[in-house]
């Protein structure tokens, strides 16, 4: 799964990708970017 970086600025592999719901019910995929360790977050599609 790729997401954006805000401190490399950039797009990465996210590091250990974990599935999360989003309070309004939606899906998202939360991890850590393999160069700086900085908090990665992608919202994904509908579900």
């Amino acid at each position: 799964m790729e997401g954006y970086c805000v401190k490399c600025k950039g797009k990465k592999e996210i590091k250990t990708p974990v599935e999360v719901t989003m309070k309004n019910g939606r899906k998202a995929m939360k991890g850590k970017c393999p160069t700086c360790g900085t908090g990665m977050f992608r919202i994904l599609g509908k579900a």
